[in-house]
């Protein structure tokens, strides 16, 4: 947590009171009244406050000054096959921590049908928002959450990449990620949950205009796929 993200109406003072932020600027940041501390306004600026109260469950900030604008969002779309429950918390930090503009949940053939009854999935404004505080970002990606695949790729999909180049990850394509990789224009990563994308669903998005590509000879676990590709999204827009 590099910054306290703060509500969207915050003026010039505050008053944290969620459990995470509070232990973080107790027990990590040891803060002191008087303390200067790194915070942001919800989609606004980044800037500093001042702590001017220190109570058992909450922490008074004043004199709260934003004025530096967030760090551009990536030019890139994720479409994520829902994944185990357990990871979600991890995914969605990382990818609103690198910068993804939009995620979008979809389902697939190795995707269970009660991954979409996650109560974890409830939480992901929680996960985005841990995210955020780790990039030093305050602003959102958009998010949705797509249960039915064809009906997506066949009627959605092909507008959504339109000027943009489009690359499912799949281990067993012919074509390298890089090698395929046009960093001139926006991007849309497709990755599959645990296990990969069917043949049939290869063919459905290669149908919908997206190129095929792998990333090595390793066969990676989802968290790590998406690490690696928002990763190389990231390096190449500097």
């Amino acid at each position: 947590m590099n910054i306290i993200l703060l509500p969207q109406n915050t003026s010039s003072t505050a008053i944290i009171d969620d459990k995470t932020s509070v232990m973080h600027l107790k027990q990590v940041l040891k803060v002191t009244s008087g303390d200067t501390v790194k915070v942001g306004i919800k989609n606004g600026h980044l800037g500093t406050a001042v702590v001017s109260n220190i109570h058992d469950s909450s922490i008074e900030l004043s004199q709260i000054h934003c004025t530096i604008a967030p760090p551009a969002k990536l030019p890139l779309t994720v479409i994520l096959a829902i994944p185990r429950p357990k990871v979600l918390r991890r995914l969605f930090l990382d990818m609103t921590a690198m910068g993804a503009q939009h995620i979008i949940l979809v389902n697939s053939y190795r995707s269970e049908k009660s991954y979409w009854q996650t109560p974890f999935l409830t939480q992901l404004d929680n996960y985005i928002q841990e995210g955020l505080q780790q990039a030093c970002d305050t602003v959102s990606p958009t998010v949705s959450l797509k249960k039915r695949l064809k009906p997506f790729v066949e009627d959605e999909l092909p507008a959504l990449i339109a000027g943009k180049q489009a690359i499912l990850a799949h281990p067993y394509a012919n074509e390298q990620f890089t090698q395929v990789w046009d960093n001139a224009l926006p991007h849309v990563l497709v990755i599959g949950a645990e296990g990969g994308w069917i043949d049939y669903e290869v063919e459905l998005f290669k149908t919908a205009g997206c190129q095929v590509a792998h990333i090595g000879n390793r066969i990676l676990r989802t968290e790590n796929a998406v690490s690696v590709l928002c990763g190389h999204a990231l390096l190449t827009s500097q």
